[in-house]
């Protein structure tokens, strides 16, 4: 088969020919079966219609190379096909990419923001419209739109695309983006309408906390657009918003909030509102005030990714009707639904029951409810158009008739990435929590990263999407999303001189620096460059990286330590309180000092690549300093950390301060003693939860790493699992054993931040990794983990398709790996063995690593051997549970599992009953091994 170029690309985007900017970036992928291809050299051809043009370019270079033809200019359009040159020879020229300039020229934007002109209520939804006329020879309509508020758009009564909640969200004052539409096709010559549907979204929703929420940017919502119409001959119209648009607040939304969700009437509907000849007079629209002038956007759309039916239906305590759709997800129910006008149906949603009822609790001041009251015409059918919802199960009232599951569909909403890795092993229990974590991401990438998709908040939360952004930037080609919140972060950051807590900020949060949460200024773009070779983000982003190191080197002083401010520290600890999340065993001045050594040695790599030799001494220097100064204050000259947690050691392993390799070693000891300890569950939060596995791994104690991935009691990874969690949990514990809901007011059942290890998985467990920015170069290296028969993933790379698998047989470990075309790897083998390898596929062999020899097992045996022996340790729990399932489980959860005390000595004041069982279960345990 011969080599092929496909899926070429212009900058972020793939779901469209439009581009945002005049000199787009391209990137290519080459399909070869050709062992070792290599791109040598490429073409590319651009055809805008009158001229074609060729530009050769040597090397290898596929990925985000610059734009070599001359600018676009203002709705250009063209097509641009691309070939390359291998040891095979050239190529065919690849299918024409269309391309299509979405940006306007400067001084084009001529719209004037628009609304109703006296609303009768705060955030009231409006229609909006206006009539033309299309003249002869029509040659295209493109529509250009945005709001302050949320907005769908019809022409001649049919929708212009699929999009939902557009323009998204964004720091409104400051940064507004437009969408650009082409239209053409539903014009006609003669007479037309466009007619826009507006409600608040974002822009009028009340923020804060503890039922103390207000409004943020404006009481009212307020729309703008303006459609270029383009006639053979070379002259053109523009039709803009402004005085000569109609507006009406008597459409069917008779309320509208992102939090509380959508009310709609259709009795109240208009017939032929968004078309030619609709003979109901209304007031003149009014002019308002405008926003800054918008931009094109940059970031994938916002549409409808996936459809579940209802799995179950049930009746609750209470006797309302609960439909499940299985999974926890985010979007709308749409209805098809027929009965007498006036009926209204009430769609009410949550994430998990509580007492056979709706959990709403976790909810807070968010009502999440539609109310749909039926025209009375037939057959009806609609879905909601200005919110989303967080749910699992959904309460339904007033539904006329008997009930059919099956007009009720729910609809998954979502920014619409491309899907770019997977993962898989022989651990069903693995497989669900690794998509739980897709799943997490799906719903809470939604025009910008939030923490949670459900409750009084979906908030742009900097920690959560720092510490994710890895795994994040593996699932999906989130690098446009992820590099325009960026540029949201940097002009929030600009106007207060702080990081804030939040992008956009709504709740005022950048007065108070935080660690984790502000380094996504210097850690997020670092990402973004490592996963998908993007160095523009790094320049875009360098002042804003700088500005933050800055401002906590400043706070830090002469000691270099970043000490007593307010921190979020190792957020969500699983051993703190309900009530205090931030509560955590590591110190929050360790973890602060950490991370200001984080980001200031990255700033330091990030200026010497992008050449500021002056700044990266700089601030190598001041990191080299903090590192010495958190040492001193930190560590023992035994190696121990006087701050001893998980969280601490894995800081300063996987950060690079423990970076003399004795003290690396010590800290990876005592590591794993704190893992077993604590019976290989998690002790972590946000901070260390996605370091605590790496950090074991490469100190050496990769089998102690694979308990704590496989253990299912809380708190734990697998323990959300085994409760029936389809999504990440904010709380290790957020469902408590007994099923009830854990009764802290911070309770999201969808919260991607502790889904972090699912990296692991990818890069270590599995063994696929970047070695170099943009996967050019990658590592193999799995990690075969006790347990685990087989793990296996694939990754969309920039470059192609790169695979990794192994499976044991007999003592020996099978590996397999697929390098794309044009990249290479180094491999490194269980075992030590290791090479170089060039695009192809690859098949490895090598012996199995070995397990500790089992020992035979008493009750004189120590804690740490029974806990470092999987069979010991359920065992000794099954003889607990056989006798007094609750002692039981306070054992294994209160239970130091250490070296020097015997499990005898843990038996004080335990019933001779439950002695015995023990006993003879490890018997049969030694039995079976022929260790009597």
């Amino acid at each position: 088969m011969p080599s092929v170029v496909d899926s070429v690309r212009l900058e972020y985007r793939a779901d469209s020919p439009f581009v945002a900017v005049a000199r787009p970036r391209i990137s290519w992928v080459t399909r070869s079966e050709v062992p070792g291809w290599r791109q040598l050299a490429a073409e590319l051809s651009w055809d805008d219609g009158s001229t074609r043009v060729t530009h050769r370019l040597p090397g290898d270079g596929s990925v985000l190379v610059a734009w070599p033809f001359p600018d676009l200019a203002p709705r250009q359009r063209g097509r641009l096909s691309v070939r390359v040159e291998g040891v095979d020879g050239w190529t065919d020229w690849s299918a024409p990419r269309e391309v299509v300039a979405a940006f306007l020229a400067p001084g084009e934007w001529r719209a004037r923001f628009i609304g109703l002109p006296s609303p009768a209520r705060r955030a009231q939804p409006a229609l909006l419209r206006r009539e033309f006329v299309v003249g002869a020879g029509l040659v295209r309509a493109t529509w250009y739109a945005t709001a302050l508020g949320v907005y769908t758009a019809e022409f001649n009564g049919v929708p212009g695309d699929d999009q939902i909640l557009k323009p998204g969200w964004t720091p409104y004052q400051y940064r507004l983006i437009h969408e650009t539409t082409d239209v053409t096709s539903l014009l006609s010559e003669g007479a037309n309408a466009v007619g826009v549907a507006l409600a608040g979204g974002w822009y009028t929703e009340a923020y804060g906390f503890h039922g103390l929420a207000k409004p943020f940017y404006g009481d009212q919502p307020s729309f703008a657009g303006q459609l270029l119409l383009e006639y053979a001959g070379g002259t053109a119209e523009w039709i803009t918003t402004g005085s000569d648009w109609q507006a009406s607040g008597d459409g069917p939304w008779a309320g509208s909030g992102i939090y509380a969700g959508d009310t709609y009437d259709a009795r109240r509907l208009q017939a032929g509102w968004s078309s030619p000849g609709f003979g109901t007079a209304w007031p003149v629209a009014r002019v308002v005030p405008a926003g800054p002038e918008p931009g094109a956007r940059t970031s994938p759309e916002v549409r409808v990714t996936g459809r579940l039916p209802v799995v179950e239906t049930f009746t609750s305590p209470s006797g309302r009707l609960l439909l499940d759709f299985g999974q926890n997800l985010v979007g709308r129910l749409r209805i098809r639904i027929q009965g007498k006008a006036g009926t209204t149906v009430t769609l009410r949603h949550a994430e998990v029951l509580e007492n056979g009822e709706l959990g709403v609790r976790p909810l807070r001041f968010a009502n999440a409810t539609d109310h749909y009251t039926l025209a009375g015409d037939g057959l009806q059918e609609w879905a909601p158009t200005f919110t989303f919802h967080g749910f699992r199960y959904a309460e339904v009232t007033g539904w006329p008739g008997a009930f059919d599951p099956g007009a009720v569909t729910a609809e998954v909403i979502g920014s619409d990435m491309q899907r770019t890795g997977w993962f898989e092993c022989s651990d069903p229990l693995v497989n669900r929590l690794h998509e739980n974590v897709v799943w997490g991401m799906r719903g809470n990438f939604l025009y910008l990263p939030t923490d949670c998709p459900q409750r009084d908040e979906r908030l742009g939360w900097t920690g959560d999407i720092q510490v994710f952004s890895p795994t994040a930037s593996y699932l999906y080609d989130c690098n446009g999303l992820l590099a325009s919140w960026l540029v949201d972060l940097a002009l929030e950051q600009q106007h207060s001189g702080g990081v804030p807590f939040i992008v956009p900020d709504v709740l005022d949060s950048s007065k108070v620096p935080a660690a984790a949460w502000g380094d996504v200024a210097t850690i997020l773009p670092w990402v973004l460059y490592q996963r998908f070779g993007d160095a523009e983000v790094l320049a875009e982003q360098y002042e804003s990286g700088k500005a933050w190191v800055d401002q906590v080197l400043a706070l830090a002083g002469e000691r270099s330590l970043w000490e007593g401010g307010f921190q979020f520290g190792d957020w969500v600890d699983p051993d703190s309180p309900p009530d205090l999340p931030g509560k955590a065993k590591a110190d929050p001045d360790l973890v602060a000092s950490a991370y200001l050594y984080r980001s200031t040695d990255l700033l330091a790599q990030i200026a010497a690549l992008l050449g500021h030799s002056g700044d990266a001494a700089g601030y190598a220097a001041q990191a080299e300093k903090i590192r010495q100064a958190w040492l001193a204050e930190y560590v023992t000259p035994a190696g121990r950390i006087l701050s001893d947690a998980q969280t601490s050691y894995a800081l300063a392993i996987e950060f690079g301060i423990a970076a003399d390799p004795g003290l690396r070693a010590r800290m990876g000891q005592r590591l794993a003693w704190l893992v077993r300890r604590d019976g290989y569950r998690i002790s972590t939060g946000f901070v260390g939860t996605p370091l605590v596995t790496d950090a074991l791994a490469h100190t050496g104690h990769l089998r102690q790493a694979g308990r704590m991935l496989q253990q299912t009691e809380c708190p734990s990874w697998l323990y959300p699992v085994t409760m029936g969690a389809t999504t990440i949990w904010e709380r290790w514990d957020a469902l408590l054993p007994d099923g009830s809901i854990n009764p802290g007011e911070m309770t999201s059942f969808n919260h991607y931040a502790l889904g972090a290890v699912a990296d692991w998985l990818h890069r270590s467990v599995a063994g696929l990794a970047p070695a170099s920015p943009g996967y050019k170069h990658l590592e193999i290296a799995p990690a075969p983990i006790p347990g685990l028969a087989w793990a296996s993933t694939r990754h969309e790379t920039p470059y192609g398709t790169a695979k990794v698998a192994w499976r044991r047989t007999e003592g020996r470990l099978v590996v397999t790996a697929t390098v794309p075309p044009n990249s290479t790897a180094t491999v490194r083998l269980p075992g030590g063995e290791s090479c170089e390898v060039a695009a192809g596929h690859h098949e490895w062999t090598v012996a199995d690593l070995p397990l500790p020899a089992p020992v035979r097992l008493t009750t004189g045996s120590s804690l740490a051997t029974i806990m470092d022996d999987p069979e010991a340790y359920r065992a000794v729990v099954a003889a607990f549970n056989r006798i007094d399932p609750v002692l039981a489980r306070d054992f294994s959860r209160r239970m130091a599992w250490v070296p020097n005390q015997p499990l005898f000595g843990a038996f004080s004041l335990v019933s001779p009953a439950v002695i015995e069982a023990v006993e003879d279960g490890l018997a049969a345990l030694n039995a079976a091994r022929q260790l009597v």
